[in-house]
């Protein structure tokens, strides 16, 4: 009985699972429990063969190769998750970066060549040799014009004929426009340009070196400029009624330029008072082999001569003659006492323009609404603009190599932005009358804005307290914090601080410094 008991409960159990087993969730489950099967063996083999799997855009992968599941250590193989485009946003980002380096090294080489061609340009034209064949690397055609140097030969031959009369005419050609074009054929042949050009001039023309109007200016900057100039250019020096006085420049121990602008000025407002023409003599810091010839020691070694060359002859003809020097037809320093020289009045041929001078001063945080001797300071400011009224070629090209050496090179990267990626292929400068006749008459760039800082120390110090250079660097601070979009400082200052000008300024990062 027990066998087909056992018999007949196995089959009512057969019966019931396969009654199970045809249900349709049933089916559903075996299903899903194989498929779970296939996929564990897929990865798993995966992992084995490859080392990596990826599904979805996610990427499973061994972090060291001797942890793969076949030789994996104790610590099992460690797995980590990224996503495969940022991997190959990576790679695009990098291969990106290294472009742009590429590109940014070759801007650099064309920057360094573009400012070592200035540069041999510039030696050329102060050595008078050929440096620029031998250091520039390309010919002297491909070289674009720099911006910010200036053709010194041509604004020398233009200040020269600013600084002249032309024949049977009172004042130079001053109301030319300002560059070449008056010299172009066809303005020189035009009579009716000609003729209203001489009746500007015969009414009364302003001096070329005053920018701006009187407004702009101290009072009546223009009027006295082209004064000034018209008593220092007598028509006829040797005219019995014009009288000189013949002034060296001083030359005590101690005694710096600015010393020495200060005693010419005194002494050319006597020159002035007096109706006397004032000659300078010696000038011992034009007494170097820079100053070659007749410049050597003298002032127009860097500035056009304060008279003509004929008044200059005649001055030194005359203090050779002891009946001149007798008869007061020439002076010299020493007729007039010192205190004459460096705290004489201003000039009183224009009234007291001085008067209504606002001065901007700022003394420990307080403005200064006035000033004590305004008319020193008036004149004195007049007196300098015209002795330095046009550089000469020396000057000219020390202050080329001044700005090509602070910033050049920023120079450099303006231009090349302005040529394209060819330079120095298939480049050649381009030449018409408009750029001969027209632009080249422009002021040399320079980064703007620009604040301009000289900071008083060294040799000042023995004779006062000087400012402490931590104090200037406050005040440029509150400027730049003023005038935000003002990031470009101009220092100045003696040579013996440049040490500790450099080591302060490597700590102020927010502006660019030029020294």
């Amino acid at each position: 009985m027990k066998p087909l008991n056992q018999k007949s409960l196995e089959r009512i159990v057969s019966q019931k699972a396969l009654q199970i087993g045809s249900s349709f969730p049933c089916q559903i489950c075996v299903l899903g429990f194989l498929i779970g099967v296939c996929l564990t063996s897929l990865f798993l083999a995966a992992l084995t063969s490859l080392g990596t799997f990826e599904l979805c855009g996610i990427s499973y992968s061994a972090i060291s190769q001797g942890n793969s599941p076949l030789n994996s250590s104790s610590s099992g193989f460690i797995n980590t998750v990224s996503n495969s485009k940022f991997e190959r946003n990576e790679v695009f980002t990098e291969r990106w970066v290294d472009s742009k380096r590429s590109e940014n090294g070759a801007d650099d080489d064309r920057v360094s060549l573009l400012h070592s061609a200035w540069n041999s340009l510039l030696s050329e034209s102060v050595d008078g040799g050929s440096a620029f064949r031998h250091g520039a690397g390309l010919d002297r055609s491909a070289v674009p014009n720099a911006p910010h140097l200036e053709n010194c030969k041509l604004n020398e031959q233009t200040s020269e004929r600013l600084d002249k009369r032309h024949e049977n005419e009172r004042l130079p050609p001053w109301t030319t426009w300002k560059g070449l074009l008056d010299t172009h054929p066809a303005s020189m042949a035009n009579e009716q340009i000609e003729y209203f050009r001489d009746q500007a001039i015969s009414e009364g023309a302003y001096p070329p070196w005053i920018t701006g109007s009187d407004e702009e200016n101290y009072p009546v900057t223009r009027k006295v400029q082209r004064d000034i100039w018209l008593h220092q250019h007598p028509e006829n020096c040797r005219d019995p009624d014009v009288r000189f006085l013949v002034a060296e420049w001083e030359r005590l121990p101690g005694f710096g330029i600015g010393a020495q602008l200060v005693g010419m000025c005194g002494l050319l407002s006597i020159a002035i008072s007096e109706k006397r023409v004032l000659v300078t003599s010696y000038y011992n810091r034009a007494d170097h082999d820079g100053c070659k010839g007749s410049y050597r020691s003298s002032w127009s070694c860097y500035f056009f001569p304060e008279t003509s060359q004929e008044c200059r002859d005649h001055a030194f003809e005359l203090l050779g003659n002891k009946e001149a020097l007798e008869r007061g037809v020439i002076t010299t320093k020493d007729s007039y006492k010192s205190k004459e020289i460096w705290n004489g009045r201003a000039p009183r041929v224009w009234g007291e323009p001085w008067s209504f001078l606002q001065p901007t001063t700022e003394i420990n945080g307080s403005l200064v609404a006035f000033h004590r001797k305004m008319d020193q300071r008036w004149w004195r400011a007049q007196a300098v603009r015209y002795l330095m009224r046009f550089q000469t070629q020396y000057t000219c090209g020390l202050m080329n190599i001044a700005r090509n050496a602070a910033f050049g090179k920023e120079a450099a990267k303006m231009v090349l932005t302005s040529l394209g990626r060819e330079w120095p292929k298939d480049f050649e400068k381009q030449r018409s009358d408009i750029e001969e006749f027209v632009w080249s008459n422009h002021r040399p760039w320079i980064p703007r804005p620009l604040l301009s800082m000289h900071v008083r120390m060294g040799d000042k110090a023995c004779e006062m307290k000087v400012v402490e250079f931590e104090d200037y660097m406050h005040l440029a601070d509150r400027i730049r914090q003023r005038f935000p979009h003002l990031t470009s400082v101009w220092l100045s200052s003696e040579m013996q601080v440049r040490g500790r000008f450099f080591m302060l300024l490597r700590s102020s990062l927010h502006s660019t410094y030029f020294y």
